[in-house]
């Protein structure tokens, strides 16, 4: 953990050092971070903007990539920068869905953020098979292992009901930052946050043994990263639903049996805390057929 500001602290820092730099600046909707109300006249935000990005560019390593979460308003401009002005290579345009948010009486009510995926290269790290979501059906000619997610992932907030909801007005879901840490990076690799919050990236690369470095302005919220660093693991504090999803067809026993217990290791294996929840959609599928001597029954 820097204590600093990131336009101050990210240029100490050595060139090409990262392989994977996940960030959440402000938005510049007028949030409250404690230090500031995070906004700023547009010119000013865009030079902000662009200096952190240049930083960025400098430390990444050449297969590295850089997510960027950022509100629909300034999104457009990011993007230009990423792509037009730093030479970076687009990859996706992530859409993080939510199902509860703010309520509008004119106007939809927002349901979902946006984040950049760029690479420095055409040559990056991705690690398909780490981040893979259970198939809908079992059928010999799919990849058992998973498919790949898509750009539109499902994460619900932290609520403040949550044990590791912290004291933060934009605080991110961990298994959200888990899928890009997955993703993008191998375990021993290094990962930046340039802000970095309620620690949520630091916590997410301490369990999936990666070197993480936050900057963070506020030192109320670097305290409470170092004490949730402190806490006992049992889980992320969120997951994708897909990841309980139980596939159907699974009609040969043996295939079932073997399918679901890789199951559990394969989508679960860092979310113990939804493993009998799955082993009980499994059994509302599955139930036990013995009895009625059918071995094609299955519902």
């Amino acid at each position: 953990m820097i204590l600093g500001d990131a336009l101050l602290e990210l240029p100490n820092l050595e060139s090409e050092s990262f392989d994977l730099i996940i960030a959440d600046p402000p938005y510049n909707l007028g949030k409250d971070y404690g230090k500031s109300r995070g906004i700023q006249r547009f010119d000013d935000y865009m030079i902000f903007s662009r200096n952190w990005l240049k930083e960025a560019y400098r430390l990444l390593k050449p297969q590295g990539t850089i997510y960027v979460f950022m509100g629909f308003r300034f999104i457009a401009y990011v993007f230009r920068i990423l792509e037009r002005e730093l030479g970076m290579f687009f990859n996706s345009w992530i859409v993080w869905h939510y199902t509860q948010g703010i309520g509008r009486t004119k106007g939809f009510s927002a349901r979902h953020d946006d984040i950049l995926m760029f690479t420095k290269s055409r040559e990056y790290v991705f690690n398909l098979d780490d981040v893979r979501v259970p198939q809908k059906y079992f059928r010999e000619r799919n990849n058992m292992r998973g498919a790949n997610p898509g750009d539109v992932w499902e994460f619900s907030h932290v609520h403040y009901c949550n044990e590791n909801r912290q004291n933060h007005p934009t605080q991110k879901p961990e298994g959200l930052v888990e899928r890009m840490v997955l993703a993008s990076s191998d375990v021993g690799g290094a990962v930046l946050d340039p802000f970095s919050g309620s620690g949520t990236t630091l916590r997410v690369c301490q369990q999936l043994k990666r070197f993480c470095t936050g900057i963070e302005l506020n030192p109320t919220y670097v305290e409470l990263s170092y004490e949730r660093l402190k806490h006992e693991f049992n889980g992320f504090d969120s997951v994708d639903p897909r990841m309980k999803r139980v596939p159907l067809d699974l009609r040969k026993e043996s295939i079932r049996h073997a399918y679901l217990e890789n199951h559990k290791q394969w989508f679960l294996n860092n979310h113990k805390d939804h493993i009998k929840e799955f082993e009980k959609s499994v059994k509302e599928v599955y139930p036990n057929r013995e009895r009625n001597n059918d071995p094609l029954k299955l519902l």
